[in-house]
């Protein structure tokens, strides 16, 4: 889970591109960005760029509230559907870009903002500006509302709306992605709604092994494929978390691809400091190969 230990490492990557903190969330910005590329909707916002892709802003009926989320799709036909959770710095141009990329390739895709409860919509522009802003007490009280429960109320509605909208094959299975805090909703959403998601991917996960009987590691479910992407330095901090994902895979009979890669906390968000190109790209083929495979 990405802490405040992270901050230093932060630095040192920033400074080695001769970059200060603001010219690097300059850099990082929408523009920069742009190549990575049940409830009653409320479009709040559509465009149609010139990719083919229908996007908007909506917002979804929940046990707790009115999520605002962002939605994007090919603006013809019907698809799998895929739940992105976000990390501590949650909805954002780089989410939203991430969203973009994979609805280029035949996917339709909700990035969730897991703050709705107490924000909507962007409280930061990027991992950068999160820290710059004292992010971590910011989001304490919010975060502290996201239990397992909470979460999986949540996915229930989000898979609800999904099913109803036009752009989505309701007949295949959704995947789901999440990032650093991310990473463990997306067996929440497995765990919530096994009936319909069949593939769930964490990148740099945090909390993904606990003892509490919630832990993420002790609901996988059977008829879902997992995909566990760990960061080098989170397997530094706690080394024992990937043995442990790979037996609870092994006794609960899924299909788990669980590896380390050769980059930090953040290695796959393009406005982290800690982004790596490389590994990235292979984590996101690896993600498109689980959803070809298991939806």
């Amino acid at each position: 889970m990405c802490d405040e230990r992270d901050f230093a490492e932060w630095d040192r990557k920033i400074a080695a591109k001769g970059l200060s903190r603001r010219e690097f969330g300059a850099l990082t910005g929408a523009a920069a960005l742009a190549a990575c590329a049940g409830g009653e909707t409320v479009a709040v916002e559509a465009s149609m760029d010139a990719s083919g892709l229908v996007e908007n802003r909506v917002l979804i009926d929940t046990e707790d509230g009115e999520m605002d989320a962002f939605f994007v799709h090919p603006s013809a036909g019907k698809y799998p559907a895929v739940i992105v959770w976000p990390d501590i710095a949650s909805l954002r141009e780089s989410k939203r870009n991430i969203a973009r990329r994979l609805a280029g390739q035949g996917y339709a895709v909700l990035v969730a903002n897991p703050y709705y409860r107490d924000v909507p919509g962007d409280r930061f522009e990027s991992s950068v500006q999160f820290r710059e802003a004292g992010g971590f007490q910011l989001v304490r009280p919010w975060r502290e509302k996201l239990s397992s429960d909470a979460v999986m109320r949540d996915a229930d509605a989000l898979v609800s709306w999904l099913d109803g909208r036009e752009a989505v094959d309701s007949e295949r299975g959704i995947g789901t992605q999440g990032y650093c805090m991310g990473g463990p909703f997306t067996v929440y959403t497995a765990h919530s709604r096994p009936d319909r998601v069949k593939a769930a991917a964490s990148f740099h996960g945090g909390g993904l092994v606990r003892e509490d009987e919630d832990s993420p590691h002790k609901i996988l479910e059977d008829g879902t494929s997992y995909l566990f992407a760990i960061a080098q330095n989170d397997d530094e901090r706690d080394p024992d978390d990937k043995t442990a994902l790979r037996e609870a895979a092994e006794a609960a009979g899924v299909d788990a691809e669980v590896e380390v890669y050769a980059g930090d906390h953040g290695w796959t968000v393009p406005d982290n400091p800690a982004y790596v190109e490389g590994p990235a790209e292979k984590a996101w083929s690896r993600l498109l190969a689980l959803y070809e495979e298991a939806l």
